[in-house]
């Protein structure tokens, strides 16, 4: 077995994991086209997962205005709850464990893709300036309208409800999406966010939302069972920042007042390099938090246990190998080659590219 530090066990919040590897959120738009409702399918795609550390279920919208893709699934509705419910059950039969990851995309979405045709949500009346999928083609999003200050209260018990629904759902905890250029990213970053009330302007109004939301959530579950996801140093979806060690050095230095399971950040850009701009520094972010803390964004197998041998990383999160590897801890293990993803069946359509992918042994039995 090669770098044996992946498979020791781990405490990450109250929750004890047998590896350090961690399935990372992943969009596939798989959910039903009626109602954005999970199904047996995709309790099958996470039940092959179930061998990972703890899998975060992908990104799932906390209402119908959350939503910014077509086929994703949903946590807002008795339909999805008992959809996500047959994910959990399966998962647990496994022995596995999974949280969910509450999702708002905020302006990167698309009038058809939101109740009665309305225009798209955010911090400031500002176009993404990138494309989502509306279930025919990609096309522009929209621009969306200011959300009014009247409203934060609603946005927050949408979050709670959202965390409520995923405990009837049966998750294990919930990971609060503010990464990748999505709602609460748009409020983060000054780019995106030009309000002048008490949620935009300095980095303390700007980041306002994100700890009203977690002290929602944590009314709900406790605290060692909700994680936070952060992109200090992605452009994903026409983000930026003027300033993103200030703005997330904040961020992670107040974050340690809740409690978290963990910090889940993404290391440079999302699904792309690893390279950070000048000034900037995941280890300094790091070091603010007193939690434990999830890697994430380009890890191979020797990477992540050189990182969690530095004691600076507790758990790494993979993506792209976990699909087209469900067994991918055991591969590690065996120190097997892994499967090559096809990157054609990523996104919508059925088992193939989702849940066809050969295990090690049954291509050893074949």
């Amino acid at each position: 077995m090669r770098n044996e530090i992946l498979f020791d066990g781990v405490r990450l919040g109250d929750l004890d994991l047998p590896n350090r590897i961690v399935m990372a959120p992943l969009t596939r738009n798989r959910a039903l086209a009626d109602g954005d409702v999970p199904h047996e399918l995709n309790a099958e795609y996470y039940a092959q997962r179930a061998s990972a550390g703890l899998i975060i279920s992908e990104a799932s919208q906390i209402s119908p205005e959350g939503k910014g893709y077509a086929w994703t699934p949903g946590i807002h509705s008795d339909e999805q709850i008992a959809g996500w419910r047959k994910v959990t059950d399966a998962v647990h039969e496994q022995g596995g464990r999974i949280f969910i990851q509450l999702w708002h995309v905020g302006r990167v979405s698309h009038t058809s893709l939101q109740p009665g045709g309305q225009a798209p949500v955010a911090p400031s009346a500002l176009a993404a300036e990138t494309q989502t999928f509306d279930g025919k083609s990609f096309v522009p999003t929209s621009t969306p309208r200011a959300l009014e200050t009247s409203e934060m209260n609603r946005i927050v018990n949408d979050y709670r409800k959202a965390a409520i629904n995923a405990k009837e759902a049966g998750f294990d905890g919930i990971e609060l999406h503010a990464a990748n250029g999505y709602l609460l990213d748009q409020f983060i970053r000054d780019s995106s966010n030009k309000r002048t009330d008490a949620y935009g302007g300095s980095i303390e109004n700007r980041t306002r939302i994100v700890f009203e939301i977690l002290q929602a959530l944590g009314e709900v579950w406790p605290a060692k069972r909700i994680g936070i996801r952060l992109s200090p140093f992605s452009h994903a979806n026409g983000i930026s920042d003027s300033d993103p060690m200030a703005t997330f050095s904040h961020v992670i230095e107040k974050l340690n007042e809740f409690g978290l399971a963990y910090l889940h950040l993404v290391e440079g850009e999302t699904g792309g390099p690893r390279e950070l701009p000048e000034g900037a520094s995941i280890s300094i972010l790091r070091s603010l938090f007193k939690g434990n803390y999830m890697a994430n964004n380009g890890y191979d197998q020797d990477l992540a246990a050189e990182a969690i041998t530095s004691g600076d990383v507790d758990v790494v999160a993979f993506g792209r190998p976990f699909i087209a590897n469900p067994d991918l801890v055991e591969r590690f293990a065996e120190n097997s080659t892994l499967n090559e993803l096809d990157p054609d069946t990523l996104y919508g359509g059925g088992a193939k590219g989702y849940t066809d992918y050969a295990t090690m042994k049954a291509v050893l039995a074949a």
